[in-house]
């Protein structure tokens, strides 16, 4: 009679344990640290924080400045040239005592002209390479969206398994105190408690892990986002997924990938390496300098004088093979680029298309039926073990069984909406941006 009373008095403990369980929102909450505040951003934050303080975009920001600081060297005409110059210095030195004492003056200046558009092809290779620079930083904002996707959504899933961790945690806390009740009450075989006791270790051991997974996913953000001081701090924020018939893939997809930055920039470098081309073939032709001269005669002021001069160089020993030949392989160069650009282009939106559908089905799959049949069949082994018709083997497996599903699922949502930014990263046209 004992036993019996106290089987009924433990039912009550066991079902708030299992119900407990069961329970369990799969939604993340938010983390806290003890004596630590935490700074919560949501994914369009840390977008706004990314184009401030992401170090790789502040670089390429600067890298702009440089080149419109390099068109501004290339847009202006050659400085001239003031000489003053003696003559007639007697060996006898100067100074008072004739006209052997006295020097002549002359005062020249000259002008360098250039010809063959010289200083306008500059221009235009300067300004070419100054839009491409403009183009890099939108490849490099796409680049780091897709990285912050990345390590922002792990954090996320994080968060969600140290979630799933905590609520399967107390839930065994739970059984192992009745359960110690139970062993003393004579109801529990004592190789099952120390099943138990194990499983519960365990549990705590992954919670544990879970917890240094996070807080690694913490750092991995606070970089990207340029955050080093706040990065024990950041929490994320799960983002809804958008419905099964809202991603779509464009029907101008290969003008798409034309119009992606990176191969836009590519493209302004072959147009910088013709207008070099054209520069260097420009080399041939001769410049001229001009020049004014003011002749001063010391004592003959009446014979001062004023000569115009000119010159051009002479094309005997360099006739400029070696600038036109490397002109010409940068061209090459540059082709060369615009194709691999164009290709990874191609193939990035191709994985990005075939990752988006994975994590839509592995979603699908998780949230329509793996996660409640793991829920199932966790209710019916601990109601079985409860009214003794399995062991303790049963429930175990089905414990970990559905702790491993409530994990999987989180990190499946959140990798669908990391793989939905990295698809509109990858695609998104020149006034769109991923949110």
């Amino acid at each position: 009679m004992r036993i019996a009373g106290w089987r009924w008095g433990v039912a009550p403990v066991m079902v708030f344990a299992l119900a407990a369980l069961a329970a369990a929102a799969d939604a993340a909450k938010q983390p806290s640290d003890p004596g630590m505040a935490s700074r919560v951003l949501t994914f369009a934050q840390s977008l706004e924080l990314m184009e401030v303080r992401n170090r790789e975009v502040v670089s390429a920001r600067r890298a702009v400045r440089a080149a419109d600081a390099d068109r501004l060297a290339a847009n202006v005409r050659p400085n001239p040239n003031l000489a003053f110059t003696t003559a007639a210095i007697h060996p006898g030195g100067v100074g008072a005592g004739g006209q052997g004492r006295t020097v002549d003056a002359i005062v020249q200046l000259s002008q360098l002209v250039e010809r063959g558009d010289k200083r306008a092809l500059r221009d235009d290779t300067a300004r070419l390479l100054a839009e491409s620079a403009q183009l890099d930083v939108d490849a490099m904002r796409r680049a780091q969206t897709t990285l912050l996707a990345q390590v922002y959504y792990a954090l996320v899933a994080a968060q969600s398994r140290v979630n799933v961790a905590d609520d399967t945690a107390t839930s065994w806390r739970r059984l192992s105190a009745a359960a110690d009740l139970r062993l003393k009450a004579g109801d529990l075989a004592p190789a099952d408690r120390s099943r138990l006791r194990v499983e519960a270790e365990r549990v705590e051991a992954d919670r544990r892990a879970a917890v240094a997974e996070r807080d690694r996913a913490r750092g991995d953000l606070a970089w990207v986002l340029g955050l080093d001081d706040a990065g024990e701090t950041l929490v994320a924020v799960e983002s809804p997924l958008p419905a099964g018939d809202a991603i779509e893939r464009p029907a101008d997809l290969a003008a798409r990938i034309d119009a992606r930055p990176d191969v836009r920039a590519a493209q302004r470098r072959v147009d910088a390496a013709m207008r070099a081309l054209d520069l260097a073939r420009s080399l041939r032709t001769r410049d001229v300098t001009v020049a004014v001269q003011y002749e001063h005669y010391a004592g003959q002021d009446q014979n001062n004088t004023i000569g115009l001069g000119a010159s051009v160089p002479l094309f005997v020993s360099n006739t400029y093979d070696g600038e036109i030949r490397r002109a010409e392989v940068d061209v090459e160069t540059a082709l060369d680029a615009v194709a691999r650009a164009r290709a990874a282009a191609t193939i990035d939106v191709r994985r990005a298309r075939t990752d988006l559908d994975a994590a839509r089905d592995r979603v699908t799959r998780f949230d329509g039926v793996v996660v409640d049949e793991a829920r199932r069949a966790a209710d019916a082994a601990e109601l079985a073990y409860r009214n003794g018709a399995s062991g303790i083997v049963e429930l175990l497996d089905a414990r970990r069984t559905l702790a491993a599903v409530r994990g999987d699922a989180a990190t499946a949502r959140a990798e669908l909406a990391r793989a939905l930014v990295t698809w509109t990263a990858a695609v998104a046209g020149p006034e769109e941006r991923p949110r």
